[in-house]
């Protein structure tokens, strides 16, 4: 229904008053502070210089300064589930975001798509008269509804945001990212030759969009969602940031974990009496019936290394330091605006990481994450040969487990283990110099990421609101600790913590901790009423190394009902720890409609290879492309890509000559060349690839090139047992999106001296062997 018009409506204008009451936008309290929230990805307790650890952050460390630095800062152990709660104060699967995005599954607790009755804080701040922006990582909607053919509805501007640019999926190409400006893709503004990196462009666009709010509306506060991609991989970082970082790791990993450690004593972040917990301490577990703990998980000693191995897990470290320190400088380019405009003391700062280091590098780290995506073992000689590129951009690297054991020092585990504060235990900081007093000592208090929304309303001055958009909302899950801020001896009231992720689960309350013993997803443990309980008073034991199961009985019980209480109320049900091959088996919906076929038309936006189109790798296919070549001499360009430098193929002219290349996981170019130059007219060109056997794990077979029915060059070639990459390059045609699938040419290599009516990409027959490594790492991964 239409507002009520409250003027006066007369036959002449002249004699009739105007209503401008619809003109009029919603007005924020008095002294509302503008909200900017930075989120890092990743990023271990032990890691940067204010928690003790030897990455360099004189950015946070400005807004530690400033504010209150937290201690016991939790959240879901995994990337969406903490970015859904913490923009919602509800828990992940009360958000439907029990996993990623591109692993939704058709329950409520994991379908992805947060519910309209649970309001994300831009939503709720727009209605109170703010300006709302986001910036760099979402991953906040299915992969289903990532691509150009969705509703949008899971996007950012469907979900309260003003302004959008950044990436929608779990990770993108540092120096080649997959963009999207508010609802469509768009190229990066420049080329790594002309000294592009996406840590840059974000920091540059979150400053246009501050300006313009500042400019067009002064008075108007703001809130800032600044999500860069650092320190998710890849890791990339310009090299002499890298190299500032040179000797820093030297002594190792382990070495390493002792001098954190004995600084976050010093710091007040850990007790005297902590003492660090083995490299691997689950290494015996075995589940209900037999199944041992990962290998992947397990660390190596550093000694047990080659000279020449440490010093390529040593460049690991300085690559993923360089990263995090050149990303926290940009940073700084926002904080410096907002002090220079004077917003910096009536600015509330929330800095926090989404959840522990993550250990999907494997015990020696990887050059090219590719590999692991495709279930091929790393190639250490390979790898050594690239350590002098390590973060730029011929590499896809990601540093070993023995760091991420390390940069979540003190704790046990990693990413992925919301059972274990490895995984759930990160930096925090928040700082409002107009109304929190800065604290030179951390806060100790038990928080989690669902506590954020409240405080935030608290400061602000609004309540929860009943309604958002005419729909009824649900209860908020987070309690506030607006009064611990600004009191430092006010205790935060909170009852409990549902903890549930991958099949790790775990429950919270007044201290102590229970939590199953449980590897997570894509463990195919299941058998979840054998798992043994662990118990921890965290008060004593902030790393959970005496459990106190057997003491506390009647305690342990208590949480146990407690967890499956919680686990009800909040959609923690059904567990989900599934082996890969089970993954792939689940049927889930498609935005093309279709399974094996997908046409594809000159200048669309690149189409995903997961939620969008259909997945080639370790399948037969073909490609077939319906050209008209109007001048053979200007014949030139893609005709159809997909995927990208560190794997994909393509189908494309140059030189006059039809080509294709299968660019096998970035290491080898296989090219098919046909045998005689196009000529003018129609030409119906078809790339048919068919697999008729496995070779070390690589999908085998022919592939021939036909032009108008006639075979104009056959090769045998390898494909991915898995997918190109998770990264975002799609299927396009007509040009090449984001890094060259071959080195032969570079984007965006547009054609020329025709017109591609179509390209139709068809799937031959089902898969020939499911890439069950190629999931093992995916929940790691984003």
């Amino acid at each position: 229904m239409s507002k009520q018009f409250n003027g006066l409506i007369s036959t002449d204008v002249r004699e009739s008053t105007p209503d401008w009451s619809p003109y009029l936008e919603p007005q924020a309290p008095d002294d509302a502070p503008n909200v900017l929230f930075v989120v890092w990805d990743d990023t271990g307790y032990g890691t940067w210089d204010l928690y003790g650890g030897l990455v360099e952050m004189p950015t946070m460390r400005r807004i530690a300064e400033r504010g209150v630095r937290f201690s016991q800062f939790h959240t879901t152990a995994l990337c969406s589930p903490t970015r859904a709660a913490l923009l919602t104060g509800r828990n992940a699967q009360s958000n439907g975001m029990g996993t990623i995005g591109e692993m939704a599954d058709g329950f409520p607790g994991l379908s992805c798509l947060i519910p309209r009755e649970n309001a994300l804080l831009p939503e709720m701040l727009r209605d109170q008269g703010y300006n709302t922006f986001a910036i760099g990582k979402w991953h906040l909607s299915p992969a289903v509804e990532m691509g150009m053919g969705s509703s949008k509805r899971s996007w950012p501007l469907s979900r309260g945001f003003d302004r959008f640019y950044g990436f929608l999926g779990g990770l993108t190409d540092q120096w080649y990212p997959d963009l999207t400006y508010d609802n469509h893709p768009v190229a990066p503004p420049a080329r790594p030759s002309e000294g592009y990196h996406l840590s840059t462009d974000l920091v540059d666009k979150t400053l246009e969009f501050l300006r313009d709010s500042r400019s067009a509306a002064p008075g108007k506060p703001w809130f800032a969602y600044v999500a860069p991609g650092a320190g998710h991989a890849p890791h990339h970082a310009p090299r002499e940031w890298s190299d500032k970082y040179v000797g820093k790791f030297a002594e190792g990993y382990e070495r390493y974990r002792e001098i954190v450690l004995e600084n976050q004593k010093r710091l007040g972040l850990m007790p005297e009496d902590t003492i660090l917990p083995p490299l691997n301490p689950y290494s015996d577990v075995v589940s209900a019936f037999g199944k041992p703990w990962g290998e992947s998980d397990r660390v190596k000693p550093w000694e047990s290394w080659s000279a020449d191995e440490r010093r390529l897990l040593e460049r690991q470290a300085e690559v993923f330091a360089g990263f995090l320190s050149y990303t926290d400088h940009e940073l700084g380019r926002i904080i410096d605006f907002l002090e220079e405009t004077n917003q910096l003391d009536n600015t509330m700062i929330v800095v926090i990481s989404d959840n522990g280091a993550s250990a999907e590098g494997g015990p020696a780290g990887s050059v090219n994450e590719n590999r692991w995506y495709n279930g091929i073992p790393e190639n250490l000689d390979l790898n050594l040969e690239l350590m002098p590129d390590l973060g730029m951009e011929n590499t896809h690297p990601h540093y070993s487990n023995g760091w991420a054991m390390a940069f979540n020092t003190p704790f046990k585990m990693y990413k992925t283990y919301a059972s274990l504060e490895g995984g759930v235990t990160d930096p925090a900081i928040i700082s409002w110099p107009a109304r929190i007093p800065a604290q030179d000592a951390p806060c100790d208090q038990y928080v989690h990421v669902i506590d954020i929304v409240p405080t935030v309303l608290e400061a602000v001055g609004i309540e929860s609101p009943e309604s958002v958009g005419g729909i009824p909302q649900s209860e908020i899950e987070g309690v506030s600790f607006f009064s611990t801020l600004v009191d430092s001896t006010q205790d935060v009231d909170k009852p409990h913590q549902f903890y549930c992720m991958l099949g790790t689960r775990g429950i919270w309350s007044d201290g102590w901790h229970a939590c199953a013993v449980h590897a997570p997803t894509p463990s195919g443990w299941g058998q979840f009423d054998q798992d043994r309980w662990e118990l921890f008073y965290l008060p004593a034991d902030r790393n959970q190394l005496i459990d106190r199961a057997h003491t506390h009985p009647a305690k342990l019980k208590v949480l146990k009902e407690l967890w499956g209480e919680l686990a009800h109320r909040y959609n923690g049900y059904p567990l989900d720890d599934r082996n890969s091959e089970e993954i792939l088996a689940v049927e889930r919906p498609n935005m093309t409609g279709l399974t094996d076929t997908l046409v594809l038309y000159p200048g669309c936006a690149p189409i995903s290879e997961r939620g969008g189109g259909v997945e080639l790798p370790h399948r037969s296919f073909s490609i077939t492309a319906d050209i008209t070549i109007t001048d053979p001499s200007q014949i030139s360009g893609i005709i159809y890509s997909m995927g990208a430098r560190f794997g994909g193929h393509a189908l494309f002219v140059r030189e006059g000559r039809l080509r294709y290349i299968y660019n096998w996981l970035g290491e080898v170019e296989q090219e098919l060349i046909s045998q005689d130059d196009l000529v003018a007219g129609d030409n119906l060109i078809e790339l048919r690839y068919e697999i008729d056997g496995v070779v070390d794990g690589s999908p085998h077979g022919l592939a021939t090139m036909t032009v108008n029915g006639m075979v104009s060059a056959a090769e045998r070639i390898r494909t991915q047992p898995g997918y190109f990459n998770l990264a975002g390059e799609g299927a396009t045609v007509g040009r090449e999106v984001g890094q060259p699938v071959s080195e032969s040419y570079s984007p965006p290599f547009e054609f020329t001296g025709g017109t591609i009516r179509s390209v139709v990409v068809k799937i031959l027959e089902t898969q020939h062997q499911a890439p069950a490594a190629s999931l093992d790492p995916a929940f790691g991964r984003d």
